[in-house]
């Protein structure tokens, strides 16, 4: 008879558990490498116009996507809550600016005067569209609000954003507003309302598929980045500015979306905005438009366009990433779908305010 060797098993240490604000979010971790392929392999000439085409149609078809999902109601309630839409209009184009100037006595000794510039530049820029609406759907807030506050925020934004250049900086918008109310207007409110007009007929199998849905959020704002960054390396921004510099200019930029962040957050509730809308407007009301600060800044600017968007570009990647982790955590801390009663729905609300202030002190 044979006998088998006694294999004595050793218990392994259990592994160290990951931080809880680690964001190992397949998300965050798809920027992260977006940004990391255009800084290695950004596309230019042909291949960029190419790019630049699909990010038009990713954009466009995020859109009809939520223009047949949206009931009509829906819609117009987002259209009438001017409560919110002025919310937001303050944060973008009267606290923003606010701070821009507020930061004016860093120069020279923190910041440089170029960068500055920059700096004021993307206070001054729309609110962006696509990746807050993103973001809001992500985080469950309130989508129809969203997508009227990003288009008027962007709508208004080419007529207001070369007016304050034009004060604060003395630059100069002109032939910028009209053309980019046409984009505006065929990009982002043209599928819109094609998604509307055919919901009657796809709404149902929009619904069915949200996945779909989820993939084209995310996918259009990787797209946008890459496109954005790989501009950005081709006119070679990167090599105009020292890693100190950099590295200061990060830190003030992270102090701007701490304060924007917290002012929308806790400034809703003290509005008595509820818990979705208050999604709406810390996404809405925070971020900054690259892709509307780029061809703003090509007009305003000029030749010294390239150093003058650095800033925005540093800012609208950190946004995103910061935002990204404010969804997931939003979007964890949601009421549960189908809770009835109104006391039920009143400690619900409690305990999902306390735990929204807690998502954004912790990022």
């Amino acid at each position: 008879m044979s006998h088998r060797p006694h294999v004595r098993k050793i218990a392994l240490p259990a592994l160290p558990a990951l931080p809880s604000w680690l964001p190992l979010d397949g998300f965050i971790l798809g920027l992260v490498g977006t940004v990391a392929l255009a800084v290695l392999l950004p596309v230019s000439g042909q291949a960029a116009t190419v790019t630049d085409g699909a990010t038009t149609v990713a954009v466009a078809f995020l859109f009809f996507l939520y223009g047949a999902r949206l009931s009509t109601r829906e819609a117009l309630d987002g259209v009438r809550h001017w409560r919110l839409h002025l919310t937001v209009l303050v944060c973008t184009f009267v606290i923003f600016p606010a701070l821009g100037l507020a930061a004016r006595g860093l120069v020279p000794y923190v910041l440089t005067h170029p960068l500055y510039t920059g700096l004021l530049f993307l206070c001054l820029v729309p609110s962006t569209v696509q990746s807050s609406i993103a973001f809001t759907s992500i985080a469950r807030g309130n989508v129809a609000a969203a997508i009227c506050a990003g288009s008027f925020s962007s709508l208004l934004g080419v007529v207001v954003t070369p007016v304050l250049v034009a004060l604060l900086l003395g630059g100069s918008g002109g032939g910028f507003a009209a053309d980019s109310m046409i984009k505006i207007g065929l990009q982002l409110l043209a599928p819109f309302l094609a998604g509307q007009l055919l919901r009657r007929w796809i709404g149902g199998f929009i619904s069915r598929h949200r996945a779909v849905l989820r993939l084209v959020d995310r996918g259009s704002v990787l797209l946008v980045v890459y496109a954005a960054f790989s501009e950005g390396m081709v006119r070679g921004i990167w090599h105009q500015v020292t890693p100190a510099r950099l590295a200061i200019l990060l830190g003030v930029e992270a102090v701007l979306l701490t304060v924007m962040l917290t002012l929308t957050s806790y400034g809703s509730r003290k509005l008595g905005f509820v818990r979705e809308d208050r999604i709406t407007i810390v996404f809405a009301g925070s971020k900054k438009s690259l892709a509307a600060g780029l061809p703003m800044a090509s007009v305003l600017f000029g030749a010294q366009a390239s150093l003058a968007v650095l800033p925005l570009m540093l800012f609208h990647q950190m946004q995103l990433m910061v935002c990204a982790v404010l969804a997931r955590r939003f979007a964890a801390r949601a009421p549960e779908a189908g809770v009835t009663g109104a006391e039920t729905r009143s400690v619900a609300r409690a305990d999902t305010d306390s735990a929204d202030d807690a998502a954004l002190t912790r990022v």
